[in-house]
C-alpha cells in the first residue's frame, strides 16, 4: 500500500494515505470566481507523481521546466515492511531507497553521498517481484511487466486513455500486452497468450514473405514448387551431359597452332580457287577468240574495196595478194599465241587443282585433330559454365526446399494454433476456481451498483484469450466507467492473498465522469466496504461538485476519508503550491 507522497520543496503539500478508502478532493471555495476551476490543482499531477516514483516516465506536468531537479518520495509498505523511494526529475535513474532491503533479490548500490539506491530498471524489477510475484527474468518473449500491471492499478485518463476499456490501460495497447497482463492479473495461463503472440509473429513473417515474393521484391528467393521442380530436372540433366563432355574432353598442347595452320591453309585454298576461276574465264575467252578468227579471201577483199568505189588494176591485185598473205600470217601467229597461252593456263590450273587437293587433305587431317581434341581455355570455359550450372542447381534446390518448408510451415502453424487453443481451453477449465472467483466477484459488484449482475466473460478463441464485460442497460459513458470500477476493484480483491503486499487501486476523477450521482455514491460505499473488509487500499480523486451528498447515507462520513484538499481560492492551494 501507499503510505505517503512528499517532495523536497516546501510549497508541495504532502499527502498521507491510509488503508481502506482515500479521497483526494479538489475544492471550489466561496472566494473563488466563476472563472476559476478545479482543473490544474494537482489531482492528475498526484497520480503522475506516483507513477514516476514507481518507475514510470515523467508525464506532461513533470517535464515542465519549473519542476526540474525536484525530488519526489513515495513511502510504501511492501511485504510487511516500510520503505521510502525517492526519485529526482533530473537524475531519474537513481532511486534512493530507505528501509531494510537485506532480503531483496537485487543488491543495492551506494552513491557518492552514501545513499543506497537502485537503478530504475532494477527498482521496477523489485516492485514487480514484491507486488505481483513477477520473476526477475523470463526466458521467453512477451511476458508480464510491472509497468503494465501497475497501470491497471493506477489508471491514467486524458490522452493516455486508461478509462476506455477495462482490459486496456492505454490507447493503442497491443493485443498481446492486453492478453498477457490481463491473464496474469486474473491468475490464468498467461504463458499461452505469450505463445500465441510468438505464433502470430511467425504467421506475420510468412505472410510478409509471401507478399514480397508475389510482388517481386524477393522473387529470386522464392518461386513456384512446380516450376522449381521442372528447373531442377532440367539443370540436373544438363549437368550429366556436361560431365560426360568434360570426361571425354582431350586437350592438345598445340591446339591453337594447329587451328591457326588450318585457317591459313583454308585461306590459301580459297586464293588458289579464286585464281583458277579467273584463269578459266580467260581460257573461255581465248577459245572464243580462236573460233572467231578466219583467213582473208581475195575476192572478199576486192568486193570490199569495190564497194568503197575503187577499181583494181592487175598491179594492184598483185599487191592485194601480198596483203592477204600478210593477213594470213598474222592470223596464224595469233592462233599459235593463243594456243600457247591456253596451254600455260591449263597447266597452271591443273597444278593449282593438285595443290588444292593436297592442301584440302592436309586441312582435313588438321580438322580431325581439332575435332578430337580441344584447347585448355576451351576446357576451362566448359568447366566455368559447368560450375555455374551446378550453382544454379544448388540455388534451385535451396529455393525448392525453402518453398516446401514455407508451405509446410503454414500447415504446421495452423496445427500449432489449434493445439495451443486446445491446451489453453484445457488449462482454463482446470482453473475453474480462479475464473469463477473473478466472475462472481464482478457480478456482485456490478449488481451492487445497478441492481443488475454484470457479465464478465473469459473465453479462448483461435487468436487467444477473449475478455468481455457486459452490464444490462449499459449504453452511456457512465456505465462504461463503472465497468472499469467494478473490474479494478475485483482485481484488487483477487490479489489480497496472492502477495504479502497490500494491493491498492487508484482512480482519477475521470472514473466518475458522466456517472449518475446515485452510482457514484454506491461506488464510494462499495469501495469503503470492500477495502476495509478485505484489507486493501482504494484511492480516488474527486471534484467537490461531484460529491453525491444527497445519496450518501448518514453514517457515511465523507470528510473523514478526504486525505488532502486542493483549493482554487489561491495560487498556492494546489498540490505543488503553484499553478502550472
Amino acid at each position: 500500500m501507499i503510505r505517503s507522497i512528499t517532495a523536497d520543496k516546501p510549497s508541495f503539500k504532502p499527502v498521507v494515505f491510509k488503508n481502506g478508502l482515500n479521497i483526494v478532493l479538489a475544492d471550489r471555495t466561496k472566494e473563488s470566481s466563476v472563472k476559476d476551476s478545479t482543473n490544474g490543482l494537482g489531482k492528475s499531477t498526484l497520480i503522475e507523481i506516483i507513477h514516476f516514483c514507481l518507475g514510470g516516465i515523467r508525464g506532461e506536468t513533470l517535464t515542465k521546466k519549473r519542476l526540474e531537479d525536484w525530488t519526489f518520495t513515495i513511502e510504501l509498505e511492501l511485504g510487511g515492511k516500510i520503505y521510502s523511494a525517492s526519485r529526482n526529475t533530473t537524475n531519474q535513474n537513481q532511486i534512493i531507497i530507505v528501509g531494510d532491503c537485506s532480503e531483496w533479490p537485487i543488491e543495492l548500490e551506494k552513491n557518492d553521498s552514501g545513499n543506497q539506491y537502485l537503478t530504475n530498471n532494477n527498482w521496477k524489477s523489485i516492485l514487480g517481484f514484491l507486488m505481483f510475484n513477477i520473476e526477475l527474468e523470463y526466458a521467453q518473449e512477451y511476458v508480464p511487466t510491472f509497468r503494465s500491471l501497475i497501470s491497471y492499478r493506477i489508471r491514467r485518463g486524458g490522452k493516455v486513455g486508461g478509462y476506455l476499456d477495462p482490459f486496456s490501460q492505454y490507447r493503442q495497447q497491443l493485443t498481446w500486452d492486453i492478453q498477457v497482463n490481463t491473464a496474469y492479473l486474473l491468475d490464468l495461463g498467461w504463458e499461452f497468450a505469450s505463445q500465441w503472440q510468438i505464433l502470430k509473429d511467425r504467421e506475420k513473417i510468412l505472410a510478409q514473405i509471401k507478399k514480397e515474393s508475389t510482388s517481386g521484391i524477393i522473387s529470386d528467393m522464392m518461386g513456384n514448387i512446380g516450376e522449381l521442380e521442372a528447373k531442377k530436372i532440367r539443370l540436373s540433366d544438363q549437368i550429366k551431359q556436361d560431365d560426360l563432355e568434360l570426361k571425354n574432353f582431350k586437350i592438345h598442347e598445340q591446339y591453337h597452332d594447329i587451328e591457326n595452320e588450318s585457317n591459313e591453309i583454308t585461306h590459301n585454298i580459297h586464293e588458289k580457287i579464286n585464281q583458277n576461276i579467273v584463269e578459266k574465264r580467260i581460257l573461255e575467252n581465248y577459245n572464243l577468240s580462236l573460233k572467231e578468227e578466219t583467213d582473208a579471201e581475195p575476192e572478199q577483199v576486192k568486193k570490199v574495196y569495190q564497194e568503197a568505189g575503187l577499181i583494181f588494176s592487175d598491179q594492184i591485185s598483185k599487191k592485194l595478194s601480198d596483203v592477204i598473205e600478210f593477213h594470213e600470217k598474222i592470223v596464224s601467229n595469233r592462233t599459235s599465241f593463243l594456243n600457247s597461252e591456253m596451254k600455260k593456263l591449263e597447266q597452271q590450273i591443273l597444278i593449282r587443282d593438285q595443290e588444292i587437293k593436297t592442301l584440302s587433305e592436309k586441312r582435313s587431317q588438321l580438322m580431325n585433330i581439332l575435332h578430337g581434341y580441344g584447347a585448355l581455355d576451351e576446357f576451362q570455359k566448359l568447366m566455368v559454365n559447368h560450375q555455374k550450372i551446378i550453382g544454379d542447381l544448388n540455388d534451385t534446390s535451396i529455393k525448392l526446399e525453402n518453398m516446401r518448408k514455407f508451405e509446410q510451415g503454414k500447415s504446421a502453424l495452423k496445427i500449432e494454433f489449434e493445439l495451443l487453443r486446445q491446451k489453453a481451453e484445457s488449462d482454463l477449465s482446470e482453473r475453474i476456481q480462479q475464473k469463477e472467483n473473478a466472475i462472481l466477484t464482478f457480478n456482485q459488484y456490478s449488481n451492487y451498483l445497478y441492481d443488475v449482475p454484470g457479465v464478465l466473460s473469459i473465453n479462448v478463441g483461435k487468436n487467444g484469450y477473449k475478455f468481455d464485460i457486459k452490464i444490462e442497460r449499459s449504453s452511456s459513458h457512465g456505465y462504461e466507467n463503472m465497468k472499469i470500477f467494478c473490474y479494478d476493484l475485483m482485481l484488487a480483491k483477487l490479489w489480497i492473498k496472492k502477495t504479502a503486499t497490500i494491493p491498492f487501486v487508484i482512480h482519477d476523477s475521470d472514473i466518475f465522469a458522466d456517472v449518475d450521482a446515485r452510482q457514484i455514491a454506491s461506488a464510494l460505499k462499495l469501495a469503503k466496504i470492500e477495502s476495509e473488509k478485505d484489507n486493501f487500499q482504494y484511492i480516488c480523486t474527486m471534484n467537490k461538485d461531484s460529491i453525491p451528498t444527497d445519496f450518501l447515507e448518514a453514517d457515511f462520513d465523507f470528510d473523514s476519508y478526504v486525505r488532502v484538499r486542493f483549493t482554487d481560492a489561491s495560487e498556492d492551494g494546489g498540490l505543488l503550491g503553484f499553478r502550472i
